[in-house]
């Protein structure tokens, strides 16, 4: 993490800024919000508040004990967001990604099964170049992984349908590049609930993702944030 002397802020990587408890993206287009959220400027450049209770990778950068930066794909890359939702991650991640215009060349390839979703992103996307919107299946990647001809180094999945484990899986081996970064944001009650307790489920999963081919570096309890959830921090071996 980027470390300022003298200040009482860092920077997360070139457009995303942790001031206090409160995490900032430079505003890709000046003057616009997308959810409501408020806008600041600091040394004269506009910045969106990043609110991390609407948003689970935003709840994950405030909760992890590791590098913050981490989380965050590489700025002017390809990126492949499964579970997209109204925009709100979508929108901070194109601002780090793309930058206005999309100066920086960055893509994010953002599905969602919802028409209303798909609404909201595609309204989006006509300000902020770079961004593509997909209705479709998480599941069914041949009705629209031909928008990803390449692998992909960031992969992020928050998809509110059954099966969410071997869902992600499948989309990391079909998209992710060995060594990438997977990022599964989990609920609780949407997985087969056994009785035994949350801890014991998300155990149960982390324990799943390792036998097939996954390192979890982390897994981010988003309590406060998201209650129930975690994310966790994976990336792909084998």
């Amino acid at each position: 993490m980027g470390k300022n002397r003298g200040k009482h802020y860092d920077m997360l990587s070139w457009a995303i800024r942790l001031e206090g408890r409160a995490l900032w993206s430079e505003n890709a287009v000046c003057g616009a919000t997308v959810y409501g959220e408020s806008l600041r400027k600091f040394g004269g450049i506009e910045y969106r508040r990043w609110d991390p209770s609407r948003s689970k990778l935003g709840a994950a950068m405030m909760r992890t004990k590791h590098d913050k930066s981490q989380l965050l794909p590489k700025e002017g890359t390809t990126i492949l967001y499964l579970g997209a939702g109204h925009g709100t991650s979508i929108s901070h991640l194109h601002d780090h990604l793309c930058g206005t215009d999309n100066d920086l060349g960055g893509r994010i390839v953002a599905v969602d099964l919802a028409p209303r979703c798909l609404r909201d992103l595609t309204h989006l996307a006509k300000t902020r170049p770079g961004l593509v919107p997909v209705l479709g299946d998480a599941r069914k990647h041949a009705a629209w992984g031909i928008l990803l001809p390449k692998k992909v180094d960031w992969l992020f999945q928050d998809v509110a349908q059954s099966g969410q484990v071997e869902i992600f899986m499948g989309a990391c081996r079909r998209f992710l590049n060995i060594g990438g970064l997977g990022l599964l944001s989990l609920k609780a009650a949407s997985e087969r609930w056994t009785g035994e307790g949350e801890d014991a489920l998300f155990g149960k999963v982390e324990e799943q993702l390792v036998e097939n081919g996954f390192t979890v570096d982390e897994c981010i309890k988003l309590t406060g944030y998201e209650d129930n959830h975690v994310l966790f921090v994976t990336r792909r071996v084998e």
